[in-house]
């Protein structure tokens, strides 16, 4: 078993290097095991589903990176050896779990993820059962789907169902071993994109997109069946929709599962599509509104898809209609200097974001950023580190959580372990979509998301495509 994930977002020009994966996970051996065994993520399910149907497990590489720009070439190309490296001194095998993303990109290879399983083929050769989970938000690239004998996606926007894709596939890869099955996949591709705003499959369309999964897994002779609903912020040739399905030694059946997902989606692409409140309209309404707190969603500076952490466009809207107690978190490593410099219970004025803000306050704490979360929560967060972190509270009641590292909001011990009261402020700004629901929506009166600009803006309108395949609803 092995994992390389990244979501990699082509519209950054910062690239992703060696570093940003050590920074967040790389383990290789053993050290792979202690790592994930238990956790609320697929390696976590391929560990302990392998290990409940007594298949040894020889564990190769596993490594990650919090969302961020393209995969330097060095990078990808020292990670995807090391890998390869592992995997050889490991054959012969009986088969092979890989937990892929499915929208990683490197500067040499668009679809690193189908380069991967391309080079894993080519050491284990065709006959090798493999078994690939991918998120939610992947590209599906047919290379992905030759290449594989059966591919997992999540079903689950918050990501609260990766342990289960893990166990599940697991539990594929024990019954092909035993003789039982013999997946063989196909997948379709519509082409059409479906906003990031529309992507909760708890509710709205997207919940009717997984009625069409559940029919179709009640097939007989249907393994798996699966919705990827891509990643519009990698300009690739297979950015958009995927539907996947696996059967029992039958590609004809697989072929028409496929076929009947996309027929669904197809006709709900309109319905995939929509308009988000400006930051000035939100922020009035929240403003005028006897509900608290209301949790914003900053959609353009969504860290969860590679975003800066930085956009200060809603707390400044909120700052020039006269608005209080609002609690926003800033990716900000050289304010947290001039805190430490400082001292907890001093006086400091900042400049921060972008756009630029100048802020007063007091450091209300200093912390080293470090907090666990217990629960079942988007990504699979377990042990999380942002960095050194400072609290600045304003005379206005604004709190500032400036941190060291970028963080995406999956978890709410990220303030709840700084002493913050989130359910006692007026407004929550979120940097991000879907994923921080779980979060958010106990401590929250109500949910809006926002229309603000960024690298994650909703609307891929925004974004000037180089790469794409072309006509592309709703953009053609």
């Amino acid at each position: 078993m092995a994992g390389f994930l990244h979501e990699s977002n082509t519209f950054l020009g910062i690239p992703t290097e060696y570093e940003d994966f050590l920074a967040v996970t790389l383990t290789r051996g053993q050290a792979l095991i202690e790592r994930w065994r238990g956790a609320n993520h697929e390696i976590g399910g391929f560990v302990d589903g392998l290990a409940g149907a007594g298949i040894e497990i020889v564990p190769l590489l596993a490594t990650l990176a919090i969302p961020s720009g393209t995969i330097s070439a060095q990078c990808y190309e020292r990670i995807a050896s090391e890998l390869l490296e592992d995997l050889s001194a490991a054959l012969p095998l009986d088969g092979l779990l890989l937990a892929l993303h499915g929208a990683t990109v490197s500067e040499e290879f668009p679809d690193a993820d189908g380069e991967l399983l391309r080079r894993v083929r080519e050491r284990t050769g065709p006959k090798l059962p493999i078994i690939t989970t991918l998120d939610l938000h992947a590209n599906v690239s047919p290379q992905m789907i030759e290449l594989a004998d059966a591919t997992v996606v999540y079903r689950s926007n918050p990501h609260l169902d990766q342990r289960e894709r893990g166990l599940e596939a697991a539990l594929l890869m024990a019954r092909t071993l035993r003789g039982e099955i013999r997946p063989a996949q196909a997948a379709e591709m519509p082409a059409m994109l479906i906003h990031i705003s529309k992507q909760h499959t708890a509710e709205g369309p997207a919940f009717a997109l997984y009625q069409s999964v559940q029919e179709v897994l009640a097939w007989p002779g249907i393994l798996s069946a699966s919705i990827a609903m891509g990643f519009y912020y990698a300009d690739v040739q297979e950015m958009g929709v995927s539907l996947v399905a696996v059967a029992d030694n039958d590609l004809e059946l697989a072929r028409r599962a496929a076929q009947h997902m996309a027929a669904r989606i197809w006709s709900l692409r309109d319905d995939l599509t929509g308009e988000l409140p400006s930051p000035a309209d939100a922020v009035r309404a929240a403003l005028a509104s006897t509900e608290a707190p209301i949790a914003f969603m900053d959609v353009g500076d969504n860290v969860g898809a590679g975003s800066p952490a930085n956009s200060t466009v809603l707390i400044r809207e909120v700052i020039n209609q006269n608005g209080r107690d609002a609690m926003v978190i800033l990716h900000e490593p050289e304010a947290i200097q001039a805190c430490l410099a400082k001292g907890p219970g001093q006086t400091i004025r900042l400049t921060v974001g972008e756009p630029k803000i100048t802020i007063e306050g007091v450091i209300r704490s200093l912390s080293d950023g470090r907090f666990v979360e217990r629960k079942v929560r988007h990504g699979g967060w377990g042990a999380c580190d942002q960095g050194i972190t400072a609290v600045v509270e304003t005379a206005e009641g604004h709190t500032f959580v400036l941190t060291t590292r970028r963080m995406a909001p999956m978890s709410l011990e990220q303030v709840l372990s700084l002493g913050i009261k989130p359910e006692l402020k007026k407004i929550l700004i979120v940097k991000g979509v879907v994923a921080p629901r779980a979060a958010y929506e106990p401590v929250s009166a109500r949910i809006v998301l926002v229309d603000t600009p960024g690298v994650t803006s909703d609307n891929p309108r925004h974004f000037e495509y180089k790469h794409r395949r072309s006509p592309l609803f709703p953009l053609d």
